[in-house]
């Protein structure tokens, strides 16, 4: 699989049925991030949710599991990552 299939692969993920599935990631992530945060006992967003996932599928690459979906995965996290910085950024005035 080379990079353009990968990103491609990540865009039908986080834009197709997932989506349908358990709404934007922007929601879906403040819902998770609510319930890290009391689990946690710190304040945990949504950005921070898809950064750790990220993390997630990295730890997964580097146990030597380095499966195509983790990589597709982890584009996936980090497209969704950037798109809510740009939205909180938007949104503080930056």
């Amino acid at each position: 699989m080379n990079r353009k299939e990968t990103l491609e692969k990540a865009m039908t993920c986080v834009l197709g049925q997932r989506e349908q599935d358990y709404g934007t990631p922007e929601d879906n992530f403040a819902i998770i991030a609510g319930l890290w945060s009391v689990y946690l006992g710190t304040e945990v967003d949504a950005e921070d949710v898809a950064l750790m996932m990220a993390l997630l599928k990295i730890a997964r690459c580097a146990a030597g599991t380095g499966k195509e979906d983790n990589y597709i995965d982890l584009a996936g996290y980090a497209a969704c990552a950037a798109e809510i910085a740009t939205n909180q950024n938007k949104k503080a005035g930056f």
